[in-house]
């Protein structure tokens, strides 16, 4: 094994990418290999640092010196000081300290991490490292001090919920799986992460996928199975190869395979990829698509626990849940169930997204409420603009409105509000966001991704998505909503799975609170939000238009007319709403109506 005196972790998530992060990387790399340091520094890709607002950003360890805002231009200068004269490069550097109580203390960020708590801190690519962060202890202490019947009590009574959205009791299923007589039993990993702008379980998968592989083996020894699988997504393929890297390295050292640690138990674990489609993340549509056939639901009962995978037997739980075990093992159950609320135990990890000033992967103790989330994690809405809606579990969750902000999270409370936990995605949505629009966007996915095999979301879906289509375009009816409202309910009742009996949760919770939106279209042929082209007009104001002609000349559709130094005319029948007029205008004369 190589030694390193000094390991650099470059952030790569997403924001940092946008800023640059590929480019300081590379230029990273090549000086040290000009400087001649390429057998002295290694220089590693990882998830968030600290606040990617001020990426490109890397950490240098062992010092724990955190860089932000480099550029490629900046690299020489931060390698000459910090690598070859020993000394911090102060432009550029920010307290770590500082980082961290704003990432993991409670009364400053109220974040609490436990299935984050490794990502961005050890190379995922190295097994020591997890190892030296107590990786695999909680598996040694399970396997040299516990019986099966006693993890699973462990797990019961940390309160440890399924973190794919339904929240059932994990060590129930570990049970019911185990008392299945019929042989062999499968461990299996959810990984099909498909809702839009998630990313929780690729984050971990990337950044410390030693701690599913350990909270599966775990498991496996408290069901009673020999055999795994981790289903993931191709369109991961970062966390693809990570995880072969991580199963190979536990492989070698005796974490899996045949007689785990000298105990006689054998569990070992494959890698399955996914071809994309969002239904698959449905549990009994992922074990068909394992078995080679087509992803498609079927009917429960039976439940896998009892007839899964090969028809045998099987336990399904998703990244986050897993990582969540050797965590519990280590610390014991009353540790985890010190967080959260009295039904909903532990922490949970969102990606927050849309219109918020700070998105992004997060994790916090249930209990925390909407206004919390947005206001003190996220903070606050973007551009200082008034709250709107909130939608919570992705595309099948309900969106509620500003009177739900001091709601507390957790799965019973959500569920109460018309809404769901979902596997964690909160989309913030500001004052100039159009609730019908919205609906019809999130039917559009469900119907576009629906499998089909059952009628009423296979033709529900689509005819739900027709009339909201209609709506936004000014041709709704009244009588559409009452329709609306009928589907919806069908749809949740006939449909075969989870997707289908979702589906109608944003179209339900927009009716519902935002009704009078639905009726400004429908009614007044007007969108309140001006975001549906068919129901606005771009409008020129008089006395405040130059002439200066720019608008004319860039209008693709010539809709523009006037003379030079004289107040234009935008004729709404040419009008194509494409929005270049009013970029282009430097007077500000253009407006929507």
């Amino acid at each position: 094994m190589a030694y390193f005196r000094s390991h650099v972790l470059v952030c790569v998530d997403p924001e940092c990418l946008q800023k640059g992060a590929h480019e300081v990387l590379d230029a990273l790399q090549d000086e040290i290999v000009a400087q001649g340091l390429i057998d002295e520094i290694q220089v590693l890709e990882t998830s968030r640092i600290g606040n990617c607002s001020d990426g490109p950003e890397l950490m240098v360890y062992p010092e724990g010196v955190h860089y932000v805002g480099l550029t490629p231009d900046d690299v020489p200068y931060l390698v000459e000081e910090h690598f070859l004269k020993g000394r911090v490069a102060t432009k550029f550097a920010i307290e770590d300290k500082k980082v961290i109580d704003e990432e993991l203390s409670a009364p400053t960020s109220k974040e609490v991490r436990i299935v984050l708590k490794n990502c961005g801190k050890i190379d995922p690519e190295n097994i020591e490292d997890y190892i030296a962060e107590n990786g695999y202890s909680g598996l040694a202490k399970v396997l040299t001090e516990y019986t099966p019947e006693q993890v699973i009590d462990i797990v019961l009574r940390s309160g440890l919920g399924g973190r794919g959205g339904a929240g059932f009791p994990t060590g129930k299923k570990w049970q019911f799986c185990r008392a299945s007589a019929e042989k062999p039993h499968y461990m299996i990993c959810n990984a099909d992460e498909g809702d839009p702008g998630a990313f929780m379980n690729r984050r971990v998968l990337e950044g410390d996928p030693h701690a599913v592989i350990e909270g599966m083996i775990i498991g496996a020894y408290a069901a009673g199975s020999n055999q795994g699988y981790i289903y993931c997504r191709a369109e991961y393929p970062i966390a693809v190869k990570t995880l072969n890297i991580a199963i190979e390295q536990a492989r070698s050292l005796g974490l899996l395979g045949k007689d785990i640690l000298g105990s006689g138990f054998d569990f070992d674990l494959e890698v399955r990829m996914g071809a994309g489609a969002f239904v698959c993340g449905e549990e009994t549509a992922l074990m068909s698509s394992i078995e080679g056939n087509r992803g498609e639901p079927r009917p429960r009962p039976p439940f896998p626990a009892v007839k899964g995978l090969f028809g045998k037997p099987s336990n399904v739980n998703n990244v986050e849940t897993y990582a969540n075990v050797p965590q519990i093992i280590l610390n014991g159950a009353e540790w985890y169930a010190s967080f959260g609320t009295e039904k909903s135990k532990g922490t949970k990890t969102f990606a927050l997204a849309g219109d918020v000033k700070h998105t992004g992967l997060i994790e916090v103790p249930f209990g925390l409420t909407l206004r919390e989330i947005i206001y003190d994690v996220g903070g606050g809405i973007k551009d200082d603009k008034a709250f709107k809606a909130i939608q919570t579990g992705g595309p099948m969750g309900g969106c509620l409105p500003a009177e739900y902000l001091d709601l507390p999270v957790d799965y019973q409370e959500l569920a109460k509000a018309g809404s769901i936990m979902g596997s964690g995605g909160l989309v913030v949505m500001d004052e100039e966001t159009c609730m019908v629009d919205i609906a019809r966007f999130f039917m559009d996915f469900v119907q576009d991704e629906s499998c089909g095999k059952c009628v009423p979301c296979r033709v529900g879906t689509r005819r739900i998505l027709e009339i909201l289509e209609g709506i936004c375009e000014g041709r709704g009816k009244m009588e559409d909503l009452d329709t609306l409202e009928m589907l919806c309910e069908q749809i949740r009742e006939d449909s075969l799975c989870g997707l289908g009996q979702g589906a109608p949760n944003p179209v339900v919770s927009t009716l519902k609170h935002f009704r009078s939106e639905y009726e400004a279209h429908i009614k007044e042929k007007r969108c309140p939000a001006k975001v549906c082209k068919a129901l606005i007009r771009y409008e020129i104001i008089d006395g405040t238009c130059t002439g200066c002609t720019v608008c004319a000349r860039n209008c693709p559709v010539n809709a523009i007319s006037g003379e030079r130094r004289q107040t234009h005319v935008i004729d709404p029948d040419v009008c194509v709403r494409c929005g270049i007029c009013m970029q282009v205008c430097n007077f500000n004369a253009i407006v929507i109506n």
